[in-house]
């Protein structure tokens, strides 16, 4: 059967090595981004090249360097797991690749690969559950002008979110009933989502309230009375108005407050990463347990889980009408 469909998953992207230069060049791609910072040039450019560069790259390096595989940055050896069992589990007209936004292998490049293979429809799956202008558009601008020379664009499905999809919320539902029958559930589930700044809401970004419906339907999904979870945000930076309530701060608020034990989950994540690896599993379960807590339980991602490729399988497929 010759192959019909090509099918990008896209992630945000990692350093290509454990260095402190790799490190600075993925900064430098990333936080040039206007999608992702949306200061104006004037301001952002002498902040990132004279503040940021010189000295953040030390203590990213040193983050990864906590959480760094053989193979290389989790995020790229998960994100290629899940491309790979998904084309496992897709029939041979589909034709299924990898890209990341701000490292290899990039958006333009895989693309290009589509076009020489002529196939009839390309279907472009950002890994981001939760819809924002940081991400999702991000990839979408990147695509539009990746084809916008082309001579034949076939037809090009984008998929901007799966942040209410059934399959979604059942597969971090039972990633976390998995977790509770390894082991008892602690006081409190945190739902712990990327942050952003508070503006992108007031601008029209949906994130922060796709987020809400997000915990929201798996606490039902659960069964969780209110009393038992939390939605919270976590990486803030800088010194702006970020989305609350700020995950460290409710972190060092806890135990004074009576909860010892958290289990904290981040459901807009597809694959483990830096910041849920890193940050949420090592740092901040630092803080709780210095603050006065007593248990801290990361639940991990859905990463190539099999409710993640049924999920991906069904997003897919639809779009393609099969």
């Amino acid at each position: 059967m010759a192959k019909k469909y090509g099918i990008l998953i896209v992630n945000l992207g990692s350093p290509d090595k454990l260095s402190v230069s790799a490190v600075r060049r993925f900064l430098r791609r990333f936080l040039s981004d206007t999608r992702v910072v949306n200061l104006p040039r004037i301001i952002w450019w002498p902040i990132l090249n004279f503040v940021i560069l010189p000295f953040r790259p030390f203590k990213s390096a040193k983050a990864y360097a906590e959480i760094w595989r053989e193979q290389g940055s989790p995020l790229t050896v998960l994100t290629q797991a899940l491309v790979d069992k998904l084309q496992a589990n897709l029939d041979k007209s589909y034709d299924v690749k990898m890209a990341m936004s701000y490292s290899q292998p990039d958006i333009n490049t895989q693309l290009a690969y589509f076009k020489q293979q002529q196939y009839e429809q390309l279907v472009v799956l950002p890994l981001y559950p939760q819809y924002s202008s940081t991400t999702t558009a991000s990839v979408f601008d990147a695509v539009t002008q990746a084809v916008q020379k082309w001579r034949y664009v076939p037809n090009i499905d984008f998929i901007s979110d799966y942040y209410q999809h059934p399959l979604y919320i059942d597969a971090i539902a039972q990633t976390i009933k998995q977790a509770w029958k390894q082991s008892p559930k602690n006081e409190l589930l945190l739902l712990s989502f990327h942050g952003l700044p508070e503006k992108l809401t007031e601008w029209g970004d949906p994130y922060f309230n796709q987020c809400h419906k997000t915990a929201e339907l798996i606490a039902q999904q659960l069964k969780l009375p209110s009393t038992q979870w939390k939605i919270v945000f976590q990486s803030r930076f800088g010194r702006a108005k970020w989305l609350q309530p700020y995950c460290i701060e409710t972190l060092m608020a806890l135990p004074e407050s009576g909860v010892k034990s958290v289990d904290i989950i981040c459901p807009g994540f597809a694959v483990d990463c830096l910041e849920t690896l890193e940050e949420i599993n090592m740092t901040n379960k630092g803080i709780f347990l210095e603050a006065g807590g007593e248990e801290y339980r990361y639940i991990e991602a859905l990463n190539d889980s099999d409710e993640q490729i049924t999920l991906m399988v069904d997003l897919v497929t639809k779009k393609v009408g099969k």
